[in-house]
């Protein structure tokens, strides 16, 4: 994102200064998920706002925090590391602050989330082979006091990331769904039709 403001990463004047989000933020968020380098002039022609307003707007969202940072995606089959894999850990639940601590020693972790369910978290690693998750799983965090038991899954595809969803994610879809389902398509096999109530009772009464 260029403009005004100087290098992209600069800090924003003020945090959390409740901004009210409105149609026109969101679309600001839509095209930035596209390209976070667009130019400002770019960006209010996609909006269809003026350059003027489009900075505006595009600090306000900074300002607020609720574009928090920007940063690069990579190829991490070409960094590297072509296994991902999840770790799902069971916590001694009073050894919490010990496993945030080791966790954050360990720079093959993406990602972790404490969640509800069986296991206390879950862990997301990236790594260049097998061996080393089986490394990681049973040689170090098996060490870590804290952690009481583990469950490894391996991540064959990831068929879907997106960078982040909005709430217009949904009506947007619903759109699309409405205008590309034709009353009598054909449907592919292997897939399911749902037919209305009144179309089935009209089919019923026709093989009565």
């Amino acid at each position: 994102m260029s403009g005004n403001s100087g290098r992209l990463g600069d800090p924003a004047g003020r945090i959390g200064i409740g901004l009210d989000l409105d149609a026109t933020h969101m679309k600001i968020l839509e095209v930035l998920r596209e390209n976070g380098r667009i130019s400002v002039a770019a960006l209010a022609e996609r909006v269809g706002i003026s350059r003027a307003n489009a900075y505006t707007r595009f600090e306000a969202l900074r300002a607020d925090g609720a574009i928090k940072r920007f940063t690069a995606e990579i190829d991490h089959v070409r960094a590297g590391l072509g296994i991902t894999a999840l770790v799902f850990v069971t916590v001694r639940q009073q050894m919490w602050k010990q496993f945030r601590a080791e966790l954050a020693r360990m720079p093959e972790v993406e990602y972790c989330a404490i969640t509800t369910g069986q296991h206390d978290a879950m862990i997301q690693v990236r790594v260049s082979d097998v061996a080393e998750v089986h490394r990681l799983v049973t040689e170090r965090m098996a060490n870590i006091p804290a952690v009481k038991a583990t469950e490894t899954v391996f991540i064959l595809d990831e068929v879907l990331r997106r960078p982040y969803v909005l709430p217009t994610d949904r009506d947007a879809a619903g759109r699309t769904s409405r205008r590309a389902t034709p009353e009598a398509a054909e449907v592919p096999l292997g897939k399911m039709r749902f037919v209305g109530a009144a179309e089935g009772r009209a089919a019923l009464r026709k093989d009565g």
